[in-house]
């Protein structure tokens, strides 16, 4: 049995995480920040984090091979132009495509259990 002094090393504080800019080879991201909460070292990626929309950010349509979780924390935003607000969930099956945008700005706690796929516009 785990120790109770142990349970620190499962916790994240997340005012104690800078907000760093989301940075995408050949996507759009300007206006979208980050903070991970639980990175997969075996896949080399961030499955929980917190994104955060500047007013006008989006990001483009892709899809998510794996599903994906994503709960309003703050503000406002689309999801292939349907509005989600603060406190609403969104659960997105494997396979399922979106863009994301917001107007006035948000947050966004997300798990994504794996890597998306940008998918081009022709």
């Amino acid at each position: 049995m785990e120790s109770k002094n142990n349970f620190g090393k499962y916790m994240v504080s997340t005012s104690m995480i800078e907000w760093k800019p989301l940075l995408e080879e050949n996507v759009d991201t300007r206006g979208i920040s980050y903070k991970v909460l639980l990175y997969d070292e075996d896949n080399q990626r961030p499955k929980s984090f917190i994104l955060k929309f500047e007013e006008g950010a989006s990001y483009p349509l892709h899809n998510h091979p794996g599903g994906e979780e994503a709960f309003i924390l703050e503000g406002e935003v689309f999801f292939n132009g349907v509005k989600l607000i603060k406190g609403d969930y969104l659960y997105t099956p494997k396979n399922y495509k979106h863009s994301v945008k917001s107007e006035i700005g948000c947050q966004i706690l997300f798990m994504v259990p794996e890597e998306v796929e940008i998918i081009k516009s022709e």
